[in-house]
């Protein structure tokens, strides 16, 4: 017999709160745990796949481990150092980028430029912080990355613990399912396969988007000559995964950047808006249909929310853990909805089963 509905809820709240609890004291501990648990997650279809075509699981781990240090060597050798080069390049540029930006102002809207506009006041204010402010902030920034990712964790701990996951993935799934209350078990599969697709729609597909969205704007920018192109697409890739957002941010920065360097070569200045124009029309017409489908369920704002939750709750774990927290919420939601319309609270009396 099971227990009654109002035991099972306090049982279960009582374990959700432990997990939050841990999740938060442990915090940046169980990065290279959640780091490799994501990548093996990401991988084991890739795994699945290839025992399909014969190999054994261990076989099939080693041939993505092999394939993965040979993309992470040569990543580290050709693309790194040039993205480190032009980031400090960057900011090295801004302030001059800002004077110039200050100048053009001038030139083109003088009334908005008086000695006693505000928006002159505050120009310069931005200006001197920048100049004043900027290199501490982004030292600062990659001072706490490293500290927070040192390169032991990225170099031994998290391909350790994906090979060690991946390996032993349908086994852990398995077990996890053995450990299910029975009277729940449909319903709780039900919802777990639900996630799963949510997050393999979501997370690998769109993850796919961004690698491949950002290799395009990196590429298709550093042909066209636009300075600092590597890393104004490096940024589109990695935030593509909001809508439009990706794409906005992206498209201002280079326009922006490609106005002070080819001012008065107009054709320059349309081929970058014309990159972000088509790389748009990609998105949303080829790679998103074909790779995340249409019925994940994540909404822009539900996204930005679970990040700023879980980034100030938890730190850069929680960050990390937002998407698929906020992907199985979503699905619970649903689910509750949908049980919540067919009951007595939702029907009242009127309504006969």
């Amino acid at each position: 017999m099971a227990y009654p509905v109002q035991q099972q809820a306090k049982y279960w709240g009582v374990a959700t709160a432990a997990f939050l609890i841990v999740l938060w004291y442990l915090g940046d501990v169980i990065l290279p745990f959640v780091l490799g648990g994501a990548v093996a997650y990401f991988l084991d279809p890739v795994a699945d796949r290839l025992e399909a075509w014969g190999l054994s699981r261990i076989m099939a781990t080693v041939t993505i481990t092999l394939v993965a240090i040979f993309i992470f060597i040569i990543t580290i050798l050709l693309v790194i150092p040039t993205l480190v080069e032009q980031t400090g390049q960057l900011i090295n540029t801004a302030p001059d980028l800002f004077t110039r930006l200050q100048a053009w102002l001038t030139t083109k809207f003088p009334q908005l430029m008086d000695a006693d506009s505000m928006i002159r006041h505050q120009l310069l204010a931005i200006g001197e912080t920048i100049q004043s402010k900027g290199g501490d902030l982004i030292n600062s920034v990659v001072s706490s990355a490293m500290s927070l990712v040192n390169v032991m964790v990225l170099i031994v701990v998290v391909p350790v613990v994906t090979f060690y996951l991946l390996l032993d993935w349908d086994n852990m799934v398995a077990k996890i399912d053995d450990l299910l209350p029975r009277d729940h078990a449909p319903v709780v599969r039900e919802l777990a396969g639900q996630i799963d697709n949510t997050l393999a729609s979501f997370i690998r597909g769109q993850g796919t988007v961004c690698l491949v969205l950002g290799s395009y704007y990196a590429i298709s920018l550093m042909l066209v000559g636009l300075n600092f192109g590597l890393v104004v697409g490096f940024i589109a890739g990695l935030i593509t995964f909001i809508p439009y957002i990706g794409a906005l941010v992206g498209g201002t920065l280079a326009i922006g950047l490609a106005l002070f360097q080819f001012w008065g070569e107009w054709g320059w200045i349309a081929a970058v808006g014309g990159i972000f124009v088509l790389g748009q029309f990609l998105e949303g017409n080829v790679l998103t249909p074909k790779l995340v489908g249409k019925s994940v369920g994540l909404q822009p704002v539900w996204l930005l929310f679970a990040l700023a939750v879980f980034g100030s709750s938890f730190g850069f774990v929680g960050m990390l853990v937002a998407v698929p927290v906020a992907a199985m919420l979503g699905v619970v939601a649903r689910f509750g909805i949908a049980e919540y319309k067919k009951g007595r609270l939702y029907k009242g009396f009127a309504e006969e089963d």
